[in-house]
């Protein structure tokens, strides 16, 4: 069963930077998608940034310019590096990935998520 574990999160001054990290176990395969949603208290998950493993991204666009992803296919390992940083972006992060296999479809795994909090 494949697992994500997250870096932490933590507290960051508006304008500041954190860097998030996700590495998956339990798998020898290399996943597809990896990357982060957030969720805002009252408000639904949102896709923030994603990559294939053929490196393709997507952001949503209240972070292009300021977040960046990236990862490892070896290590099976994301990155997602944000810079400037708004009220805004404070959220519970979550690491998601996906694998699609023949014999199974398309599996999703999510991290347990993590707090980011910027002050203003």
């Amino acid at each position: 069963q494949v697992q994500l574990v997250e870096s932490e999160g933590g507290l960051v001054q508006a304008g500041g930077s954190l860097r998030l990290s996700c590495s998956a176990s339990g798998t020898s395969l290399r996943l597809d998608t990896m990357g982060w949603y957030r969720q805002a208290p009252g408000k639904q998950r949102e896709l923030v940034a994603v990559v294939t493993s053929g490196g393709n991204t997507n952001y949503v666009d209240s972070v292009k310019g300021r977040f960046t992803i990236s990862r490892d296919n070896a290590k099976n390992t994301a990155h997602l590096q944000m810079n400037s940083l708004k009220a805004e972006d404070t959220a519970v992060y979550y690491c998601y990935a996906d694998l699609y296999r023949r014999i199974f479809g398309r599996s999703e795994y999510w991290g347990q998520g993590t707090q980011i909090t910027v002050s203003s």
